[in-house]
């Protein structure tokens, strides 16, 4: 709520119907002097209807009194004030009723027919008066236009500035409340702006740290694994065959080296922005937004796969080369004219079919594989199936964390394709992807 509409609040909380203790003491004063009034014209009443004084008096008393409730019945007000105009009293009472009446909530047509009826009432009051005077002699101007002229310009004076004004005060309230019913209504939509852009960055914040959490996995797991699956070997030929340790120490060597280039390349995207990272001072930090700040890191971070060279299909017979010198037997093969994809497409289609090696090695070390590649008119399928492992193969013992499949359907359906993984029925593994081609 906005700090007017929270002052108004605040400044309500008057006696019965009012809203407020000011508008409660307002017209308690207007009532004290309209009832003074009254009484003042009631002994000329009583006087000219042959009624005792006190009668009279007390009468102007209770006349003008009401209009202590003028804010809850204006047409009461209207009403008696109409009522006791031809006992000439009521004056204060005709000005303060027609202009509440004018500024309520009221439909238009009762406000103009009691204001009309109020004005016919004191033409009329006002007409018979000054005729009354001109008998009596009065009045020095003499003539017959004078009496109309008295008693419309009275009447038009006690009715119209009143009721002009009080429509104009309705109006402009009407006008006050509905622009701070539409600052309240902007504030809270700014509000719920506000807390979906902070839920906006916090989901893009965790799809980034996902997204990371994949790369990391798909570059450690698969040159971890061969590193294992050699240093097994090593462990085996090392006393029998020295020329194939050494052979199988220098490649785990160069894997290792190859993890860690990797590594490096994508923590260097996550630590640079632009080239270089610059610190902010403590007090510039503070001031910044928190949805800002998190719309930042998740855009710094998008561009790890981005920035960083990526694997591309070009690399599929290095990939597939590795794990043949790690004992695997893999067949690669290649249906379709190759062509080259968008950099996204290409990344992901090497990394579906590093993971699935990378779970052969895990989980069926021994087995032969076969990797099949095609391009398509609008679309690039891969598969990667292995036979169940033989019952002498011996196991890596790698630990999985359970996220490589997921990592590869997540990916493939980032882009739109389709993904599916499951054992065969000879006892194998299989995994299916298809990408569209843009």
């Amino acid at each position: 709520m906005t700090a007017t509409g929270e002052e108004d609040v605040t400044a309500r909380g008057g006696p019965l119907w009012w809203e407020r203790r000011r508008s409660a003491a307002l017209d308690g004063g207007l009532a004290l002097l309209s009832a003074v009034e009254c009484a003042g014209e009631g002994v000329k009443f009583a006087g000219d209807a042959g009624i005792p004084v006190a009668v009279g008096v007390v009468f102007g008393l209770l006349a003008g009194s009401v209009l202590l409730v003028r804010r809850q019945w204006p047409i009461a007000v209207v009403l008696v004030a109409i009522a006791v105009a031809p006992a000439q009293m009521g004056f204060l009472m005709s000005i303060v009723g027609l202009y509440t009446l004018a500024a309520s909530e009221l439909p238009r047509r009762i406000i103009a027919s009691l204001a009309g009826m109020s004005l016919v009432g004191t033409l009329i009051v006002t007409f018979v008066r000054a005729q009354q005077g001109m008998t009596r002699g009065e009045y020095e101007i003499g003539g017959d236009w004078f009496v109309p002229f008295i008693s419309i310009t009275a009447s038009l004076g006690v009715t119209a500035p009143p009721v002009l004004l009080g429509m104009y005060v309705g109006a402009r309230r009407r006008l006050m409340e509905s622009l701070r019913e539409r600052a309240d209504s902007l504030e809270r939509e700014l509000q719920l702006l506000a807390e979906r852009a902070e839920e906006r960055a916090e989901w893009a914040r965790n799809e980034e740290r996902t997204r990371i959490a994949r790369e990391m996995h798909d570059v450690v797991a698969h040159r971890v694994s061969l590193m294992v699956v050699h240093a097994a070997a090593l462990q085996a030929v090392a006393r029998k065959d020295p020329e194939k340790a050494v052979k199988n120490a220098a490649l785990v060597g160069d894997m290792g080296r190859q993890a860690l280039t990797e590594l490096r390349e994508m923590l260097g995207v996550l630590r640079s922005s632009d080239g270089a990272a610059k610190p902010r001072p403590p007090a510039q930090v503070a001031s910044v937004p928190l949805a800002a700040v998190g719309a930042a890191a998740a855009a710094a971070a998008s561009r790890v796969a981005d920035e960083a060279d990526g694997p591309c299909l070009d690399e599929l017979d290095e990939l597939v080369g590795q794990s043949a010198a790690a004992g695997m037997a893999v067949d690669l093969s290649v249906v379709g004219e190759v062509r080259s994809y968008a950099p996204e497409v290409e990344q992901t289609a090497f990394r579906v079919v590093q993971e699935a090696l990378t779970n052969v090695h895990k989980h069926a070390a021994g087995a032969k594989t076969y990797v099949r590649l095609a391009h398509r008119a609008a679309e690039i399928a891969m598969q990667v199936e292995n036979e169940p492992p033989p019952e002498a193969a011996s196991s890596a013992r790698l630990p999985s964390g359970g996220n490589g499949l997921v990592g590869m359907k997540e990916r493939v359906s980032a882009l739109g394709g389709v993904f599916v993984s499951g054992p065969t029925d000879a006892g194998g593994f299989r995994v299916s992807a298809v990408i569209p081609a843009s």
